[in-house]
């Protein structure tokens, strides 16, 4: 999001262009395309336009190139002065989000930023937002029951008729009190415009919600506001001088999009909203208290980009604390072993697990040469296979990698290879095994700078049915080998009658990491590969010490920050038990 806080002219002379805020837009959302390739869209708001004028603006479009067409349309409109188009370079309120599903709906009518329009300037509502509401059902019957009809099911729909009804409320308040002061005509709609409390509408409207959350706002009377969840679940960063405030979900793309130093950019605090009224005025503002902070590690392991210099460090960390695990299984033989990594994600957590060999040469008095790194992975396809459909996941995750040949002695060295986390455990199931098998090594060694992923996600990361985890086919398996079938009942039945905690945590009780690790060897291994294959994961405590000020664990310890996540754990651990006993 982006709000200018000077008059237009000022940038256009300053810096040579009337598009200068719709340039910085560009490049946020570029910086960011890594959250999201399914669709984008971009809002703005016209300040001060006269009745008859449009003075809001949205261009949306599906797919990969979805950033470029938005630009495209929206500069071929400046270009040719169509009259449509051309308030994008006199606006001074912006937003721009990337789509990234995480419920398996599809569309155009799905892309952010959502739009409710009205003849009153002050009740037109933009919203966009990186959130998964676990409550949306509960807040749907609340919206019927006041008599509303929504056109659509999802939470972004939902929410966008709550937040305008409590908009419209509050705009009917103050036509009130304008009208008691003696206003008529347009004096009322000025008395509006300049009055509307955000904080109103937000307290109103967001305690309603249970998610992880990062909310954002416009409305045509040009307020302005970005508001994170209690639980400080989902990221946000701000950026504001004297000519401007801005947005985004990560630190750096503010950092590099106006050249500043890190102390610039702050993180908007959970439960907190930064709110721009329409002259202009800044305000923070604790919307809900914050309840106990649960920021997603998940968002550092993995889906934030690694250029923020605390992501970074983090990664390597996650990587090093690997080392003596590693050494462990290739018996100390470092001189045997080849190291590399499966891209792109893991390169920063592989860059720490050498960092951590080569300090193991320096202990034992080996020269670092010892230490053999080789890109033996190399990714063909820019897919990410575990956020691709379902039913398309096998046959590309065996197309994505490819080997470098040579780089591994056959039957003698063992390979080594990190990635940031295994999931489903499709790619290497599909392709990475039997590709890293044609190298013919010793041993192969795969390594996971995150723990064991084995509980699903329901704010905002698509990790959401229970039974494709890998982790939790290979529990079920040891259950069954064990005969202790009666706890996958038992699980059931407190999924059914618990109205709170989380009784899935019971799957995994009865089993030590390892032997987890073993029985998820013999689920991937591919039938015609022979070579001895270890897991290593790192651990919940290495998680907590490498990501301190991120203690949001869910996925891996079960313990959901929200009463919506641990409800929905228990559906889908429920849903998942239906569909067993069907079968």
């Amino acid at each position: 999001m982006i709000r200018l806080l000077k008059p237009l002219d000022y940038y256009k002379q300053k810096y040579g262009t009337p598009n200068y805020a719709l340039e910085k837009l560009y490049l946020m959302m570029e910086k960011q395309h890594n959250r999201g390739q399914e669709g984008a869209g971009a809002a703005c708001v016209v300040l001060n336009a006269t009745p008859g004028e449009e003075y809001m603006f949205r261009e949306k479009a599906e797919g990969k190139t979805a950033i470029t067409q938005v630009f495209d349309t929206i500069y071929r409109g400046l270009t040719h002065k169509e009259d449509a188009e051309r308030g994008w370079n006199d606006a001074s309120l912006y937003m721009g989000h990337l789509r990234y599903s995480t419920t398996g709906k599809g569309g155009l009518k799905y892309v952010h930023p959502f739009l409710r329009r009205n003849n009153w300037k002050s009740k037109n509502l933009c919203l966009c937002g990186n959130f998964n509401m676990t409550n949306i059902q509960e807040v749907f019957d609340f919206l019927t029951s006041q008599g509303q009809y929504p056109r659509l099911y999802s939470d972004t729909y939902i929410l966008l008729e709550l937040m305008g009804h409590r908009l419209d409320r509050e705009v009917e308040r103050l036509f009130q009190e304008a009208q008691g002061l003696g206003l008529l005509g347009l004096d009322i709609t000025r008395y509006i415009d300049s009055h509307v409390d955000t904080a109103n509408v937000l307290r109103t409207t967001m305690p309603h919600f249970d998610g992880g959350y990062v909310m954002c706002g416009l409305t045509g009377s040009g307020e302005f506001f970005s508001m994170r969840d209690p639980s400080g679940i989902r990221p946000a960063f701000y950026y504001i001088d004297d000519e401007i405030v801005a947005v985004a979900s990560e630190r750096p793309v503010l950092q590099t999009t106006f050249s500043v130093d890190v102390t610039k950019v702050n993180e908007l605090m959970p439960g907190q909203a930064l709110m721009v009224n329409a002259a202009g005025e800044i305000r923070l503002d604790q919307i809900i208290q914050p309840t106990p902070y649960a920021a997603c590690s998940f968002e550092r392991i993995y889906f934030s980009r690694g250029n923020d210099q605390d992501i970074h460090r983090e990664r390597k960390r996650l990587g090093y604390q690997l080392r003596d695990a590693i050494l462990e299984s290739i018996g100390g033989d470092v001189e045997h072993s080849v190291f590399s990594y499966i891209p792109n994600t893991a390169e920063v957590a592989y860059h720490g697990m050498m960092e951590g060999m080569r300090q193991h040469c320096v202990d034992v008095g080996k020269p670092l040469s010892t230490v053999r790194e080789e890109k033996v992975v190399w990714k063909d396809i820019k897919l990410r296979t575990f956020i691709t459909e379902g039913s398309s996941r096998n046959n590309l995750a065996a197309h994505v990698y490819d080997i470098t040949f040579g780089t591994v002695t056959p039957g003698t060295d063992h390979l080594v290879v990190i990635d940031d986390s295994i999931v489903r455990g499709t790619t290497l199931r599909e392709s990475i095994i039997r590709i890293l098998d044609r190298l013919r090594p010793r041993k192969i060694i795969i390594v996971s700078s995150a723990p064991q992923i084995r509980y699903p996600d329901f704010y905002g990361i698509d990790m959401s049915r229970m039974g494709e985890f890998i982790a939790f086919q290979a529990a079920v398996a040891l259950i069954r080998e064990r005969g202790m079938d009666h706890l996958l009942g038992e699980v059931y039945e407190a999924c059914k009658q618990q109205s709170k905690g989380n009784p899935v945590r019971r799957i995994y009780k009865p089993f030590t990491p390892e032997e987890l690790n073993i029985k998820m060897v013999q689920l991937l291994r591919p039938a015609e590969v022979e070579t001895p294959i270890q897991l290593i994961f790192q651990s919940l405590e290495g998680l907590h010490e490498a990501i301190p000020n991120h203690p949001g664990d869910w996925y891996f310890s079960g313990h959901y920050p929200t009463p919506g996540g641990e409800r929905m754990c228990r559906e889908a651990y429920c849903k998942w038990y239906e569909e067993l006993c069907r079968a």
